[in-house]
Formats: structure tokens, C-alpha cells, sequence
């Protein structure tokens, strides 16, 4: 995966769901390998603060490995191919972007399966003695130029090769300068020390507040207002489409996310810079009244998962977020992108 994608809105995608009527809700958004050599390997020496985990030149093939194989996994939804260079919560969005894909219409199938490259790309390297195993590329996609940009992060934790791990496509802003020291290198950050009001990986859990209550328990007094999070508490207030408002109730739950890995880094201001899972399920339910008489048939997208019409439809949503957080201030949210990747 890890594109732009041109199918629909990132936060919210409608589909039909019949009810012996029809009618219905889902959500929505959307996304290197290369062997460890001499450049790919941390100093071992008095000189190790100085350099980088890796040099540009070995981040530049890992993410042209990545582009490659992404491609061809891509045109053939091959998701062992796409194993290979992709991991973590990118990797359960691809999944169920494969899974879905016969649903799709032909003008989504025909950009999804294109070809594309990262343009414009800046390697974001910690230092070799910095303790972490990652390192993040900004970078645009040929897919989309006039887009913001994406923040790209790969990882080798566990393992001898660096794969993709998360992907998130500024929606509002550009993404933020990263702080540097005099080698070029980027200072990570602790994501569980807090800045400001939360710690990195308290983010997601505050931030499901939006989908949950509209925020009114605690998201709106927590994180400063943007886009992200208005279009957020703009699914909550919607509920069911127009034709099941009759029929039945909707609520989110917050979920556990698939891969709860969190990357954080100073910026040049002295805020951080954290991409965070998030997950949440959503619940569509017949009310009281009508329980004898209908059934919820799930959409086509639910159906792959489970076809059988049902009182209550459960769809479960895997997400990745970008968040600023200021030492002095509220975090920001701006960018989110969810895929359905359950249905029961």
C-alpha cells in the first residue's frame, strides 16, 4: 500500500447497507529492504554518537527496495511479497486494501495497481547510539504531487532488514522540521514521556474520545482543535445514513490497535513529532422495537468477512495518526487515516 489513495475520503467512506431497506456507515483512509552492509552497521567506536544508524545512501536503497517490491505487490495483491518490505500497522491496512480490492471500482483497482515513487525525499536518521532501530523519510508521492507529503518510517526491529512499519499523508499541514544536530541527525523521542499534557503513547487511547463521545469525556479539552479532529467528531454526530436513523443506533468503541509500535522525534521548534496507531470498532445496531422484524444485511465490504445478516454489524477499524506535541500547549492531531480490516 503506503499511497495516497484517490478512492475516497481517509476518515469516513460511505457504503450501502440493506435492512430489508438499505442504507449504511463504514470508515475509511489510506500507504525497504535492503541488507545490512558496512554503511547499514552501528559504529563501534568512540565515534558511534556521531554517526548515523545508517547513511543516507543505505536509507535511499531501502526505500527504493521498498517502492519496488511495493509495486509489484501492489499490481498482483501479493500480500507474502508485501510482507517482505512492509510490517506493523501499514502492513494490516495493505492487508485489508488486498482483501477488498474485488469491491473496488475499476478506476480505483487502475490507480491503487499504478506505479508511483517517494519524490523529494528527506532521511530523518538517528544517531547509531541513540537506541532506536528506525529511522523516517519525508517525502511526496508521484501519485499525487500537489499532495502535503507523508511521513515514512522503517523499521528492523526483531529482524536483519529495515521494513515499512507506518505511512501517514499530512492532510493539513506540511509535515514539521525535524531538530538536527551538527552531524545532521535526528534526536528521537521517549514516546512515553510526556510532553505537555500526554506522552506519545497516550495518544491514541485520548484521541478514540472523538469517535466515542464526540469528545465531550475528554478528547476536546485534551487535544487542540484541527481538521483532523473536527472531520473525527463529525463521524460521531452523523450516525447511521439518513435511510437507518429509523432503524437503528451506532456507537465507536475504542479498540486495542494491531501493532502498538509509536516513533517519536524532537522538531526544530521544540515540540515532537509522534506517528501513532489508533484503532476502534464501530457498532451498528437494530433498536429494541424493530429487533423481531429486520435484519442488517452488511455491505459488500463487510460481507467478505461475514455475510450473514445480523442484528448488530461490528466492523473493526486499524488507523495510523500524526500528532504535534507542544511542551506548553495541547497536541494536535493532523492526519489520520483508518482502514476496516473485520467485520462480524
Amino acid at each position: 500500500m503506503s499511497r495516497p489513495t484517490s478512492r475516497r475520503s481517509r476518515l469516513r467512506r460511505p457504503t450501502v447497507l440493506a435492512l430489508g431497506l438499505t442504507g449504511a456507515l463504514t470508515l475509511t483512509a489510506c500507504g525497504g529492504d535492503a541488507d545490512r552492509g558496512g554503511d547499514d552497521a552501528p559504529a563501534r567506536s568512540t565515534e558511534a554518537a556521531r554517526r548515523g544508524l545508517l547513511t543516507q545512501e543505505a536509507a535511499a536503497k531501502v526505500v527504493d527496495t521498498y517502492e519496488r517490491v511495493n509495486n509489484r505487490a501492489n499490481a498482483e495483491r501479493d500480500e507474502k511479497l508485501l510482507s517482505t518490505v512492509e510490517t506493523g500497522q501499514v502492513h494490516e491496512q495493505s492487508r485489508a486494501d488486498y482483501q477488498q480490492w474485488e469491491t473496488w471500482s475499476k478506476e480505483d483497482r487502475k490507480h491503487y495497481a499504478s506505479a508511483f515513487r517517494y519524490t523529494d525525499r528527506e532521511y530523518l536518521i538517528p544517531a547509531a547510539d541513540s537506541g532506536v532501530t528506525w529511522f523516517a523519510v519525508k517525502a511526496r508521492s508521484s501519485a499525487d504531487p500537489d499532495q502535503e507529503g507523508a511521513l515514512l518510517v522503517f523499521d528492523r526491529a526483531g529482524g536483519s532488514t529495515y521494513r515499512m512499519t507506518m505511512a501517514v499523508y499530512a492532510d493539513e499541514a506540511p509535515i514539521p522540521k525535524a531538530a538536527v544536530d551538527e552531524q545532521g541527525l535526528v534526536t528521537p523521542a521517549d514516546p512515553s514521556k510526556k510532553v505537555g499534557a500526554l506522552a506519545p503513547d497516550q495518544l491514541d487511547e485520548h484521541y478514540e474520545d472523538f469517535f466515542e463521545t464526540g469528545g465531550r469525556k475528554k478528547a476536546a479539552r485534551t487535544f487542540a482543535s484541527t481538521e483532523t479532529s473536527k472531520d473525527s467528531v463529525e463521524v460521531y454526530e452523523e450516525g447511521p445514513d439518513d435511510d437507518l436513523k429509523k432503524y437503528a443506533t451506532e456507537r465507536y468503541f475504542a479498540a486495542e490497535p494491531a501493532h502498538p509500535a509509536v516513533y517519536a522525534l524532537e522538531l526544530a521548534d521544540g515540540s515532537t513529532l509522534a506517528l501513532f496507531p489508533t484503532a476502534h470498532t464501530s457498532e451498528l445496531m437494530l433498536k429494541p422495537q424493530y429487533l423481531s422484524g429486520f435484519d442488517i444485511t452488511p455491505t459488500d465490504d463487510e460481507s467478505l468477512y461475514d455475510a450473514t445478516e445480523r442484528d448488530v454489524v461490528t466492523d473493526e477499524f486499524q488507523g495510523q495518526a500524526l500528532a504535534v506535541l507542544d511542551p506548553k500547549g495541547k497536541p494536535r492531531v493532523t492526519a489520520v487515516e483508518y482502514r476496516m480490516v473485520d467485520s462480524r
